[in-house]
């Protein structure tokens, strides 16, 4: 019996002392996914690449907003949401301990308005993407202020009545195909 105590003094302990010491994490943990709504444009590419079907965008009750959701019991903290996102609205933290009384405090929502259509009324997208697309044109010089208040009207007008006013300008796409050959001397 010394000899075994004896053993087990000399190898130290075995165990980590968790619940009473906070556990040493690598710097790329994958925890659960902290979601910052004012940096979100609810464009929905977390949504779309989300493989366990934890985030969800859908329709409101009251049809004037689009509800971005998590349900952390599903998630499977893969990083996918992280990756695809234009803003970095969504980075996985170190925050591991998730158990709750509820299964309501699994979920995570946030609206975000939806843009009327300036032709026929219907909504179409998330006024705060289209807000973002604009920012992001007049940031990289491609458009003056002056055009930026010009292509808003565009932007704010659905695809149907675009196709129906000719507001997009479909004479700039060429969908053929073309080979140039150069004689060679």
């Amino acid at each position: 019996m010394l000899k075994l105590i004896k053993k087990v003094l000399k190898t130290g302990k075995a165990t980590v002392g968790y619940p009473f010491t906070p556990l040493d994490l690598a710097p790329n943990f994958r925890g659960k996914p902290q979601y910052d709504a004012q940096q979100c444009i609810a464009c929905g590419a977390c949504a779309n690449a989300c493989p366990s079907n934890a985030l969800t965008m859908t329709t409101a009750e009251d049809g004037e907003n689009i509800r971005w959701s998590l349900f952390l019991g599903r998630c499977i903290f893969c990083a996918r949401c992280e990756e695809v996102c234009p803003t970095a609205a969504i980075k996985l933290s170190q925050e591991f301990e998730l158990a709750v009384w509820r299964k309501e405090d699994l979920y995570e929502t946030a609206d975000f308005p939806v843009c009327h259509c300036r032709e026929c009324g219907k909504p179409y997208a998330v006024q705060k993407e289209i807000d973002f697309a604009l920012s992001l044109l007049q940031e990289n010089g491609a458009l003056s202020d002056r055009q930026i208040d010009d292509r808003r009207a565009q932007y704010e007008t659905c695809p149907a009545c675009k196709k129906m006013h000719c507001l997009s300008s479909t004479d700039r796409i060429d969908i053929g195909r073309h080979m140039t050959t150069e004689a060679q001397s």
